[in-house]
């Protein structure tokens, strides 16, 4: 396993509902440099909001988001990994091709 990290921050926000995320996600793309890379609906009505950017950008948008999600009530959790393993980028950029 290679150690050095891929350079991009990642940063992540799960909502209850799909609602939540979009409140989630648009505080994140106003209130920081950050680019949504992709988002993930699971069972449960659970999405994660998943951003790329630089770490004071990506922690920014983090809070953002979280508070966005919280003042309507449905914020799962944030989260943030300053330097992703690169045997991460596949799973984060790979689509799912069936439901789960």
């Amino acid at each position: 396993m290679d150690p050095r990290p891929s350079g991009r921050s990642l940063g992540l926000v799960e909502t209850h509902g799909f609602t939540a995320a979009v409140e989630a996600a648009d505080a994140m793309t106003k209130s920081a440099r950050v680019t949504i890379t992709r988002y993930e609906v699971t069972r449960g009505a659970l999405v994660t909001i998943l951003v790329r950017g630089e770490l004071a950008e990506v922690e920014a948008a983090v809070a953002a988001g979280s508070a966005a999600a919280a003042a309507i009530g449905d914020l799962r959790h944030g989260h943030v990994i300053p330097a992703p393993a690169q045997e991460l980028e596949s799973v984060i950029l790979a689509r799912r091709t069936s439901a789960p």
